[in-house]
């Protein structure tokens, strides 16, 4: 189980580290997709949803540590979305190319439901404009890169996987 969690937290940091410091330096994306997000989901995909919180937690940790968002909005966040997929596991064969994609838009537009929800609560938040050309594009991005994810991910399906005898 510990080579499992440290393997899952190292996928987080390097996908993390990515988006943040080359992905969000490529000036002519209005976006940037949202490749922990898209980590999160698969982790809790194949390990449910109490380890689908955990890595969403780790993993808001680390976008709030790399970003100017108030401290704690990324952990509330991906906790969020990391609990929900978490219902799909062991349910649904997600090696495909459409169940992952319907993934990545379900999941980018929960994110940006979201954030709306917490920016009710809290007025330094801001939120997406769901018919801005930012977000469509997070939105395409997130949709087409969740099936090439989820298949580099499912690679790596023995180290991280609690079901193979780990627990």
């Amino acid at each position: 189980m510990a080579k499992s969690v440290l393997v899952s937290v190292l996928i987080l940091l390097v996908a993390a580290l990515f988006e943040s410091a080359i992905l969000s330096n490529i000036s002519f994306l209005p976006a940037v997709p949202d490749l922990v997000l898209l980590c999160s989901i698969y982790l809790s995909l194949v390990n449910g949803r109490g380890y689908g919180v955990s890595t969403g937690f780790i993993s808001g940790l680390f976008c709030d540590f790399m970003s100017a968002c108030p401290f704690g909005l990324n952990c509330l966040l991906r906790s969020i979305l990391g609990y929900f997929p978490g219902f799909f596991e062991g349910s649904i064969n997600f090696t495909g190319f459409f169940i992952p994609a319907a993934f990545g838009l379900v999941g980018t537009l929960c994110k940006a439901l979201c954030i709306w929800i917490i920016s009710l609560f809290f007025t330094s938040v801001q939120t997406y404009n769901i018919i801005s050309l930012s977000f469509v594009v997070e939105l395409v991005l997130n949709t087409l890169l969740a099936p090439l994810i989820f298949k580099l991910l499912h690679s790596f399906i023995r180290t991280i996987s609690l079901s193979d005898g780990d627990i």
